[in-house]
């Protein structure tokens, strides 16, 4: 099967893959963008499998506090580089955790990975974490957790 350019270009822009990526998962899915998309998930899981073991030594806190000011959180997340810890996803990744641990109150940092994602909840809070570690080419842990209310 030919893929065309377009095809291309449609995949890359709804998952961000690179050219190659794109083209390759388009044929081995027969130019299905559905199935090439699940494809480039299940590689990305791959790539994050590989990089588990990676040391993690820079990275950022990031806080969030709930409309009305009655609930906070508080997630120190890390990656391997400054340059990714400054990345936009790394630093989206980053808010998630913080509303998903002020919203759901995770106990232990293993309890946060094991939820389910708020925003979509065909996930859990772990494959959020893998994707990202797919896009931007680097190990990320979450070290700590912290939930303040009152």
């Amino acid at each position: 099967m030919k893929i065309s350019m377009e095809q291309i270009k449609q995949l890359r822009e709804e998952t961000k893959a690179g050219v190659m990526d794109a083209r390759q998962a388009l044929v081995e899915n027969d130019g299905d963008i559905k199935k090439a998309k699940e494809w480039l998930v299940k590689k990305g899981l791959d790539k994050a499998a590989k990089k588990a073991d990676r040391e993690t030594c820079e990275g950022l806190v990031e806080s969030y506090i709930h409309h009305g000011g009655r609930v906070g959180a508080i997630v120190k997340l890390t990656c391997e580089t400054d340059f990714v810890a400054r990345t936009d996803e790394f630093k989206t990744l980053a808010r998630e955790l913080a509303m998903q641990v002020a919203s759901m109150d995770p106990q232990t940092v293993d309890e946060l990975l094991a939820q389910d994602y708020i925003r979509d909840t065909s996930k859990k809070v772990e494959d959020l974490i893998k994707e990202t570690i797919a896009k931007v080419g680097e190990n990320i842990k979450v070290e700590e957790i912290k939930r303040m209310g009152v």
